[in-house]
């Protein structure tokens, strides 16, 4: 088969993805991981996320719930509780706690070291609307 395949000879079944490979890793994340917690944010942040698809900053969380670590699936919730996102956490549910409502210029003064200046980058974050 290799001889022939070399020969440029047509053999076997080409397969094709339907969706992107960006988008398929956003549905895997959305659909098929577990969350571990969430963060509520304020409106602005919300807003920002939704409407702009900016990634999410701790300046803009409000408050922390469960217990997650650095590069689990959380859950980011708007002041009213519903789900917004879902996406990888930058920072342990204990370091989020102590980053919220912080400008990232403090983080190396609040944890000793910066890992990112977001909370859930929006390449690693979906948004969930109606399913």
């Amino acid at each position: 088969a290799l001889l022939r395949l070399t020969r440029g000879e047509a053999i076997g079944t080409l397969l094709v993805a339907q969706t992107a490979k960006h988008q398929a890793r956003k549905r895997w994340m959305a659909d098929h991981l577990q969350l571990r917690g969430a963060v509520v944010v304020d409106a602005g942040a919300a807003r920002k996320l939704r409407d702009e698809g900016k990634s999410l900053l701790p300046i803009g969380m409000t408050g922390v719930e469960g217990e997650f670590s650095r590069g689990d699936v959380i859950a980011v919730r708007d002041p009213e509780g519903a789900e917004l996102a879902r996406g990888l956490a930058n920072y342990s549910s204990a370091e989020a706690r102590t980053l919220c409502r912080k400008p990232s210029a403090e983080f190396e003064r609040l944890l000793g070291y910066v890992a990112e200046s977001e909370m859930v980058h929006r390449d690693n974050m979906v948004l969930m609307g109606p399913r």
